[in-house]
């Protein structure tokens, strides 16, 4: 089976590495190398590369010296990392506990090897884990120059939407105010603030938004990020008209607070809305939700439509960038 890389030239391959490996994505199992005259950069999560880069099979050697997950076991398993835990999605526990000791014996730099235990559930979105290896749930991860500090266990958290955050981060302007009515640990607000944003976050778990202040601090945007802990329905009157950009990142449930999102909007306000649809009509429902909610007030433009990923058999993971004008 060959490895996931990006092709590139080797006049951009300094560039594209850099690029890949400030949002996590470069696979340090194996060497990046040259053949027929392009560069070939192995990544850990080929969903997640931008799409102006090519991912393709390669066979890069493995990095010299260094054992890797497939030298113990007779098969090439699959497994993911955030920061330095590794995650396995596997139902037969005999698998997932033969994989994570070939994991923990490897010299890649992880500490614990996690199996998904559950679905994602619940008002706030977490899922529970079996422990297969070292201790604990909590990492470190980071992404496009931030890190942010979080457990598992307690909050959402998707690596695989990096590229998507950086997307968005890079339509930000300095001076701008955004909310992000989901905010989790900070994975829009924080690269904000980076940007010169002033950002305020809501959440209904307490602890997302305990990481959230603790991450603005790691990151030096704490005087630009305010964390609330509560339903942004219940905070958004001390908000009403404030927000130039607007964060809906909650796929299913979104159109429930699009009224929400109206009165938070300024005379010029961007909505980024995230939606889950059925590949017959992936951003019309979207769409007529938002005109619903906020015409004739604001005028409606949609300016982006973009498939962020593939959710389930002819579903996908949306998003569109609206922008609302009075």
């Amino acid at each position: 089976m060959g490895v996931p890389c990006v092709r590139v030239s080797r006049e951009a391959g300094e560039e594209t590495r850099q690029r890949l490996a400030e949002a996590n994505l470069v696979d340090d199992g194996y060497d990046i190398t040259v053949i027929d005259g392009q560069l070939y950069v192995p990544v850990t999560d080929p969903e997640a590369v931008p799409s102006d880069l090519t991912v393709v099979e390669a066979d890069p050697p493995v990095r010299e010296g260094q054992t890797m997950p497939a030298d113990g076991l007779d098969f090439d398993p699959s497994y993911e990392r955030i920061g330095d835990v590794a995650i396995v999605d596997e139902d037969d526990a005999d698998r997932a506990r033969a994989i994570a000791d070939a994991i923990m014996d490897s010299d890649l730099p992880v500490r614990a090897v996690l199996n998904r235990a559950s679905k994602i559930k619940g008002e706030q979105r977490v899922r529970d884990w079996d422990v297969l290896a070292g201790e604990g749930t909590e990492v470190t991860h980071r992404e496009y120059g931030c890190t942010f500090d979080l457990d598992l266990a307690e909050v959402y958290f998707s690596p695989r939407l990096a590229t998507e955050r950086h997307r968005v981060t890079e339509q930000v302007s300095e001076g701008e105010q955004a909310f992000d009515m989901f905010a989790g640990v900070g994975p829009f607000a924080i690269p904000f603030a980076k940007r010169g944003a002033t950002c305020v976050g809501t959440d209904i778990n307490e602890t997302a938004i305990e990481y959230l202040r603790a991450n603005a601090q790691r990151n030096g945007v704490a005087d630009r990020v305010t964390g609330i802990c509560g339903d942004v329905r219940e905070v958004a009157g001390e908000y009403e008209d404030w927000a130039d950009r607007v964060v809906m990142n909650l796929p299913h449930s979104a159109d429930e607070f699009l009224e929400t999102a109206v009165r938070l909007a300024a005379d010029d306000c961007v909505f980024h809305y995230y939606d889950i649809q059925h590949e017959d009509d992936l951003f019309g429902p979207g769409e007529r939700a938002i005109r619903a909610a906020a015409e004739p007030a604001y005028d409606v433009t949609v300016e982006t439509r973009h498939t962020v990923r593939s959710y389930a058999p002819k579903e996908h993971n949306v998003v569109l960038d609206v922008r609302l004008t009075r």
